[in-house]
């Protein structure tokens, strides 16, 4: 990757930490989501953008107000920059990219171009997709600062610490790359994995990092992939928050990972239900404010029905065509080598219909790959 950008944020140690507990109010009922902004308050938006992330930290002190966006939602909207406007949002101090997948960066170049933004944080790994590399150019064109943070280095910007937890060093891996990071905001803290899985999960724990937080979002859209009982246990949160999009294709959040949340007496809260879940705090207590008024969350009958197909069907694995790598395209019926090379070069693509456009897929072998029912996008 081209790196060719300066650093501007300096490494400030910050180990102190209070073991005060910490107090909560949870508001959903007859809600909106105008929240009144006082001075050394922190407001974080979990935005409801389907099955993508994008989270807003917004906070103040001394009549100056920071904005940092943890990923950028889909390639195929623009719902996180109408959020951000709709918000009076005008600048973004930091936007960090947790990995390069479309569904986390896929708006970063439209904010680039539309908002005022300082610097930017992204992994290091790499994408084969038109988004990363329309999403690298616009980093390149308009200038920004750019840094590709580390675990164990830490920040302090305003009020608000940031631990990095995640990576300490690239694999190839754009999963085990995923930018993990604790937010500090006096005596409330907030974990964001990303798309980190079980393996990066348990490698956080064995590399001793201070994981205990007062609101943890659950990797990869609640997939099982990620939570582990170790990490939950050790991260021990009040509430969880799930970002993920109504009847996706991939059943998340997983019925057995919202089980384990709930058997832990976990607040949980889950984007395609509650619409945008806002957490303020003043740094002693917290509040939740949501836009829908459901509560508590139950895996709906979706979730449970796809789980239990792909439980029945084990050989049958989703293969993303806007992130899978060369080996895994020529898995699907008709792909071979040279039409996964296409793919490659095409993507993103919107639909699984859009295979047409490749050369020698045409009505009768796309048949046969929707019938197959292992190509998707998304997730």
């Amino acid at each position: 990757m081209r790196n060719t950008f300066s650093i501007i944020f300096y490494l400030i140690i910050f180990l102190f930490l209070s073991g005060c507990g910490t107090s909560s109010s949870t508001d959903t009922e007859g809600t909106t989501l105008e929240a009144i902004k006082h001075p050394s308050e922190l407001l974080v938006h979990y935005i409801n953008v389907g099955q993508a992330d994008a989270t807003l930290l917004e906070f103040y002190e001394n009549e100056q107000s920071y904005y940092i966006l943890i990923d950028a939602g889909n390639w195929n909207d623009s719902d996180v920059v109408t959020y951000l406007k709709e918000h009076e949002v005008t600048h973004l101090d930091i936007i960090i990219g947790t990995h390069p997948h479309a569904d986390h960066i896929g708006q970063l170049d439209q904010l680039l171009a539309q908002f005022d933004v300082t610097e930017v944080w992204m992994s290091g790994d790499e994408a084969n997709s038109q988004t990363f590399e329309r999403v690298l150019e616009s980093i390149i064109e308009s200038g920004v600062d750019y840094h590709e943070p580390r675990a164990n280095e830490v920040y302090e910007i305003g009020p608000l610490v940031i631990e990095i937890i995640n990576p300490i060093k690239l694999t190839g891996d754009v999963h085990e790359g995923s930018i993990s990071l604790r937010a500090l905001f006096g005596d409330v803290s907030f974990l964001f994995t990303g798309d980190a899985e079980e393996q990066t999960e348990q490698a956080m724990i064995d590399r001793g990092h201070e994981l205990d937080a007062t609101v943890l979002q659950l990797g990869h859209h609640g997939s099982n992939t990620s939570t582990i009982p170790a990490f939950l246990q050790k991260v021990n949160p009040e509430v969880a928050v799930i970002s993920a999009g109504k009847d996706n294709q991939y059943g998340h959040p997983h019925e057995e990972v919202v089980t384990r949340v709930q058997e832990a007496n976990i607040d949980l809260f889950v984007t395609y239900v509650h619409g945008t879940i806002i957490v303020s705090t003043d740094g002693k207590t917290y509040s939740i404010t949501t836009s829908e008024t459901d509560y508590p969350f139950v895996a709906n009958e979706q979730n449970r029905q796809s789980a239990a197909s792909k439980e029945e069907s084990p050989r049958l694995s989703c293969i993303d065509i806007n992130r899978a790598d060369l080996e895994e395209l020529e898995a699907i019926v008709h792909i071979g080598s040279e039409r996964a090379a296409t793919i490659l070069d095409l993507r993103p693509f919107e639909t699984i219909d859009d295979l047409e456009k490749i050369k020698g897929i045409g009505p009768g072998r796309l048949a046969d790959i929707l019938e197959e029912n292992i190509a998707c996008i998304g997730g």
